[in-house]
Protein backbone atom coordinates (compact mmCIF):
# COMPACT_ATOMS: atom_id res chain seq x y z
CA UNK A 1 0.00 0.00 0.00
CA UNK A 2 0.96 3.54 0.08
CA UNK A 3 4.01 5.48 1.91
CA UNK A 4 6.63 7.40 1.08
CA UNK A 5 7.94 7.06 -2.39
CA UNK A 6 11.45 5.00 -3.10
CA UNK A 7 13.35 3.89 -6.20
CA UNK A 8 11.46 0.81 -7.78
CA UNK A 9 13.21 -2.38 -7.99
CA UNK A 10 12.22 -5.81 -8.81
CA UNK A 11 10.60 -6.33 -6.33
CA UNK A 12 9.73 -3.22 -5.09
CA UNK A 13 7.87 -1.21 -8.09
CA UNK A 14 6.08 2.36 -7.19
CA UNK A 15 3.75 4.12 -9.06
CA UNK A 16 4.28 8.01 -10.31
CA UNK A 17 1.12 8.72 -8.63
CA UNK A 18 0.71 11.07 -6.06
CA UNK A 19 -1.82 13.03 -4.31
CA UNK A 20 -1.11 16.46 -5.86
CA UNK A 21 -1.67 15.42 -9.22
CA UNK A 22 -3.48 12.52 -9.26
CA UNK A 23 -5.85 12.97 -6.50
CA UNK A 24 -9.43 14.97 -7.26
CA UNK A 25 -11.23 15.39 -3.53
CA UNK A 26 -14.87 16.18 -3.63
CA UNK A 27 -14.99 17.37 0.13
CA UNK A 28 -16.12 20.55 0.95
CA UNK A 29 -16.28 22.79 4.59
CA UNK A 30 -20.09 21.88 4.21
CA UNK A 31 -19.49 18.19 4.61
CA UNK A 32 -17.62 18.42 7.51
CA UNK A 33 -20.07 17.18 10.40
CA UNK A 34 -20.65 13.91 7.87
CA UNK A 35 -17.20 13.21 7.25
CA UNK A 36 -16.61 12.95 11.12
CA UNK A 37 -20.14 11.00 11.41
CA UNK A 38 -18.74 8.26 8.95
CA UNK A 39 -15.16 8.49 10.03
CA UNK A 40 -16.41 7.51 13.83
CA UNK A 41 -18.74 4.55 11.78
CA UNK A 42 -15.40 3.04 10.44
CA UNK A 43 -13.80 3.05 13.51
CA UNK A 44 -16.21 2.09 15.67
CA UNK A 45 -16.74 -0.53 13.23
CA UNK A 46 -13.35 -1.59 12.59
CA UNK A 47 -12.47 -1.92 16.51
CA UNK A 48 -15.60 -3.85 17.27
CA UNK A 49 -14.49 -6.44 14.22
CA UNK A 50 -10.91 -6.51 16.09
CA UNK A 51 -12.46 -6.95 19.52
CA UNK A 52 -14.71 -9.91 18.34
CA UNK A 53 -11.94 -11.72 16.01
CA UNK A 54 -11.09 -14.37 18.30
CA UNK A 55 -14.47 -15.15 19.21
CA UNK A 56 -15.67 -15.73 15.27
CA UNK A 57 -12.04 -17.58 14.92
CA UNK A 58 -14.13 -20.37 16.30
CA UNK A 59 -17.18 -20.64 14.60
CA UNK A 60 -17.74 -22.67 11.64
CA UNK A 61 -15.90 -21.68 8.63
CA UNK A 62 -18.85 -21.33 6.33
CA UNK A 63 -20.80 -19.26 8.77
CA UNK A 64 -17.26 -17.08 9.94
CA UNK A 65 -16.85 -16.24 6.22
CA UNK A 66 -21.12 -14.83 5.80
CA UNK A 67 -20.10 -12.98 8.82
CA UNK A 68 -16.69 -11.44 7.80
CA UNK A 69 -17.88 -11.17 4.21
CA UNK A 70 -20.97 -8.85 5.73
CA UNK A 71 -18.00 -6.91 8.71
CA UNK A 72 -16.14 -5.71 5.42
CA UNK A 73 -19.08 -4.21 3.27
CA UNK A 74 -19.86 -2.65 6.59
CA UNK A 75 -16.65 -1.04 6.75
CA UNK A 76 -17.02 0.41 3.27
CA UNK A 77 -20.33 1.25 3.23
CA UNK A 78 -19.68 3.46 7.04
CA UNK A 79 -17.14 5.92 4.92
CA UNK A 80 -19.53 6.73 2.83
CA UNK A 81 -18.61 4.47 -0.07
CA UNK A 82 -21.67 2.04 -2.04
CA UNK A 83 -20.51 -1.56 -3.30
CA UNK A 84 -21.67 -2.94 -6.66
CA UNK A 85 -20.02 -6.55 -7.09
CA UNK A 86 -20.55 -8.46 -10.11
CA UNK A 87 -19.22 -11.74 -11.63
CA UNK A 88 -19.21 -15.41 -9.86
CA UNK A 89 -18.78 -16.09 -6.34
CA UNK A 90 -15.06 -17.38 -6.52
CA UNK A 91 -14.03 -21.01 -5.87
CA UNK A 92 -13.81 -22.75 -2.48
CA UNK A 93 -10.21 -24.48 -1.40
CA UNK A 94 -6.86 -22.97 -2.46
CA UNK A 95 -7.45 -19.96 -4.82
CA UNK A 96 -4.96 -17.00 -5.73
CA UNK A 97 -6.89 -13.38 -5.60
CA UNK A 98 -5.11 -10.92 -7.62
CA UNK A 99 -6.36 -7.74 -8.03
CA UNK A 100 -5.18 -3.92 -9.54
CA UNK A 101 -4.52 -1.40 -6.26
CA UNK A 102 -5.84 1.92 -5.89
CA UNK A 103 -6.82 2.23 -2.35
CA UNK A 104 -7.08 1.04 1.37
CA UNK A 105 -10.71 0.24 0.65
CA UNK A 106 -9.26 -2.56 -1.85
CA UNK A 107 -8.57 -5.09 1.11
CA UNK A 108 -12.18 -5.30 2.77
CA UNK A 109 -13.30 -4.79 -0.71
CA UNK A 110 -11.35 -8.16 -1.72
CA UNK A 111 -12.15 -9.96 1.60
CA UNK A 112 -16.00 -9.48 0.63
CA UNK A 113 -15.45 -11.37 -2.42
CA UNK A 114 -13.40 -14.32 -0.52
CA UNK A 115 -12.26 -13.84 2.67
CA UNK A 116 -8.80 -14.43 2.49
CA UNK A 117 -5.25 -14.24 4.01
CA UNK A 118 -2.83 -10.89 3.07
CA UNK A 119 0.05 -10.58 1.71
CA UNK A 120 1.28 -7.13 3.50
CA UNK A 121 4.72 -5.42 3.55
CA UNK A 122 5.84 -5.61 6.80
CA UNK A 123 5.56 -1.93 7.89
CA UNK A 124 1.89 -2.39 8.25
CA UNK A 125 2.67 -3.79 11.35
CA UNK A 126 3.24 -0.54 12.84
CA UNK A 127 0.16 1.22 11.71
CA UNK A 128 -2.07 2.08 14.80
CA UNK A 129 -4.87 -0.37 14.83
CA UNK A 130 -4.98 -1.25 11.09
CA UNK A 131 -1.67 -2.73 12.34
CA UNK A 132 -3.10 -4.72 14.67
CA UNK A 133 -6.05 -5.93 12.23
CA UNK A 134 -3.89 -6.82 9.67
CA UNK A 135 -1.73 -9.26 11.49
CA UNK A 136 -4.49 -10.81 13.54
CA UNK A 137 -6.54 -11.54 10.13
CA UNK A 138 -3.30 -14.13 9.18
CA UNK A 139 -1.88 -11.56 7.12
CA UNK A 140 1.87 -13.02 5.04
CA UNK A 141 4.39 -9.83 5.75
CA UNK A 142 7.13 -9.62 3.29
CA UNK A 143 9.94 -7.29 3.58
CA UNK A 144 9.59 -5.79 0.33
CA UNK A 145 13.24 -4.19 0.35
CA UNK A 146 14.98 -7.16 0.34
CA UNK A 147 15.13 -9.26 -3.14
CA UNK A 148 17.00 -12.58 -1.64
CA UNK A 149 13.83 -13.02 0.34
CA UNK A 150 11.58 -13.38 -2.77
CA UNK A 151 11.80 -17.50 -2.98
CA UNK A 152 10.91 -17.64 0.71
CA UNK A 153 8.31 -15.69 -0.06
CA UNK A 154 6.67 -17.28 -2.56
CA UNK A 155 7.16 -20.70 -1.25
CA UNK A 156 5.72 -19.16 1.75
CA UNK A 157 2.22 -18.17 -0.54
CA UNK A 158 2.73 -21.62 -2.30
CA UNK A 159 2.49 -23.41 1.13
CA UNK A 160 -0.58 -21.55 1.91
CA UNK A 161 -2.43 -22.07 -1.00
CA UNK A 162 -1.65 -25.55 -0.52
CA UNK A 163 -3.70 -25.81 2.62
CA UNK A 164 -6.42 -24.83 1.10
CA UNK A 165 -6.31 -21.31 2.20
CA UNK A 166 -7.26 -17.89 -0.26
CA UNK A 167 -4.41 -15.39 -0.49
CA UNK A 168 -4.95 -11.69 -1.78
CA UNK A 169 -1.72 -10.30 -4.28
CA UNK A 170 -1.85 -6.80 -5.60
CA UNK A 171 0.64 -7.80 -8.13
CA UNK A 172 1.17 -4.31 -9.32
CA UNK A 173 3.02 -3.80 -6.31
CA UNK A 174 2.38 -0.37 -5.49
CA UNK A 175 -1.19 1.73 -5.48
CA UNK A 176 -1.71 3.66 -8.31
CA UNK A 177 -4.81 6.59 -9.03
CA UNK A 178 -7.06 4.52 -10.69
CA UNK A 179 -6.69 6.76 -13.87
CA UNK A 180 -3.23 4.97 -14.44
CA UNK A 181 -2.28 1.20 -13.56
CA UNK A 182 0.92 -0.60 -13.75
CA UNK A 183 1.81 -4.15 -14.89
CA UNK A 184 0.99 -7.50 -13.14
CA UNK A 185 4.76 -8.68 -11.60
CA UNK A 186 4.66 -12.25 -12.53
CA UNK A 187 6.50 -13.52 -9.47
CA UNK A 188 3.58 -14.16 -7.13
CA UNK A 189 2.36 -16.35 -9.75
CA UNK A 190 5.11 -18.94 -8.97
CA UNK A 191 2.90 -19.35 -5.96
CA UNK A 192 -0.33 -20.32 -7.67
CA UNK A 193 1.75 -22.56 -10.45
CA UNK A 194 3.57 -25.14 -7.66
CA UNK A 195 0.54 -25.30 -5.07
CA UNK A 196 -1.77 -26.07 -8.58
CA UNK A 197 -4.30 -23.47 -7.70
CA UNK A 198 -6.75 -21.56 -10.00
CA UNK A 199 -6.18 -18.03 -9.85
CA UNK A 200 -8.86 -15.66 -9.82
CA UNK A 201 -8.69 -11.82 -11.10
CA UNK A 202 -10.58 -8.93 -10.06
CA UNK A 203 -10.84 -5.57 -11.41
CA UNK A 204 -11.52 -2.77 -8.93
CA UNK A 205 -12.37 0.49 -10.03
CA UNK A 206 -14.49 3.80 -8.28
CA UNK A 207 -16.55 5.96 -9.80
CA UNK A 208 -18.94 8.82 -8.78
CA UNK A 209 -22.83 8.45 -8.79
CA UNK A 210 -22.56 10.06 -12.51
CA UNK A 211 -19.92 7.75 -13.67
CA UNK A 212 -16.94 9.38 -13.52
CA UNK A 213 -13.80 8.28 -12.70
CA UNK A 214 -13.49 9.20 -8.52
CA UNK A 215 -9.84 9.60 -7.48
CA UNK A 216 -10.83 10.43 -4.12
CA UNK A 217 -10.04 6.56 -3.10
CA UNK A 218 -6.22 6.61 -3.92
CA UNK A 219 -4.16 5.88 -1.45
CA UNK A 220 -0.53 7.18 -3.53
CA UNK A 221 2.57 8.58 -2.73
CA UNK A 222 3.32 10.62 0.26
CA UNK A 223 -0.81 10.02 1.53
CA UNK A 224 -0.94 8.86 5.13
CA UNK A 225 -3.44 6.85 6.03
CA UNK A 226 -5.45 9.19 8.06
CA UNK A 227 -5.14 11.97 5.14
CA UNK A 228 -6.56 9.12 2.94
CA UNK A 229 -9.46 7.72 5.02
CA UNK A 230 -10.65 11.36 5.79
CA UNK A 231 -10.76 12.17 1.84
CA UNK A 232 -12.74 9.27 1.61
CA UNK A 233 -15.20 9.87 4.48
CA UNK A 234 -15.45 13.78 2.86
CA UNK A 235 -16.02 12.51 -0.21
CA UNK A 236 -19.66 12.55 -1.78
CA UNK A 237 -21.22 9.95 -4.18
CA UNK A 238 -18.79 7.45 -4.43
CA UNK A 239 -19.48 3.83 -5.85
CA UNK A 240 -16.66 1.13 -5.47
CA UNK A 241 -17.39 -1.58 -8.38
CA UNK A 242 -16.07 -4.88 -7.99
CA UNK A 243 -15.74 -6.89 -11.08
CA UNK A 244 -14.77 -10.47 -10.34
CA UNK A 245 -13.66 -12.17 -13.68
CA UNK A 246 -13.57 -15.74 -14.46
CA UNK A 247 -11.35 -17.73 -12.28
CA UNK A 248 -8.23 -19.17 -14.51
CA UNK A 249 -7.81 -22.57 -13.72
CA UNK A 250 -4.66 -24.58 -12.83
CA UNK A 251 -2.84 -25.32 -16.16
CA UNK A 252 -4.02 -22.80 -18.65
CA UNK A 253 -0.81 -21.06 -18.34
CA UNK A 254 2.32 -22.50 -19.31
CA UNK A 255 4.38 -20.54 -17.04
CA UNK A 256 4.40 -17.17 -14.50
CA UNK A 257 4.59 -14.92 -17.45
CA UNK A 258 1.59 -16.27 -19.41
CA UNK A 259 -0.15 -16.33 -16.40
CA UNK A 260 1.04 -12.64 -14.99
CA UNK A 261 -0.62 -11.62 -18.58
CA UNK A 262 -3.35 -13.53 -18.51
CA UNK A 263 -4.45 -12.22 -15.38
CA UNK A 264 -3.82 -8.78 -15.98
CA UNK A 265 -6.00 -9.04 -19.17
CA UNK A 266 -9.09 -10.37 -17.24
CA UNK A 267 -9.00 -7.05 -14.92
CA UNK A 268 -9.43 -5.36 -18.57
CA UNK A 269 -6.90 -2.76 -17.43
CA UNK A 270 -5.34 -3.08 -20.82
CA UNK A 271 -8.24 -3.39 -22.86
CA UNK A 272 -11.21 -1.51 -21.11
CA UNK A 273 -13.75 -4.72 -20.44
CA UNK A 274 -16.44 -4.16 -18.44
CA UNK A 275 -17.38 -7.13 -15.70
CA UNK A 276 -20.63 -8.95 -16.45
CA UNK A 277 -23.01 -11.30 -14.55
CA UNK A 278 -24.89 -10.03 -11.53
CA UNK A 279 -24.04 -9.27 -7.88
CA UNK A 280 -24.08 -12.37 -5.39
CA UNK A 281 -23.82 -10.67 -2.34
Amino acid sequence: MAGTAVAASAWLPSAPCTPQVCVQSTRSAAAAPRAVLRLVAVLVTVVVGVVLMPAVARIAAARRDRIIRAWCRTVVRASGVRIRMTGDAPPTGGLLLVANHISWLDIPLLAAVRPSRMLAKAEIRQWPVAGALTARSGALFIERDRLRALPRTVERIADTLRDGAAVVVFPEGSTWCGRAQGHFRRAVFQAALDAGVPVQPVRLHYRLDGGAVSTAPAFVGSDSLLTSVWRVVSARGVVAEVGVRPVLAPGSAPDRRALARAAETATGLRTGANAQGGAYH
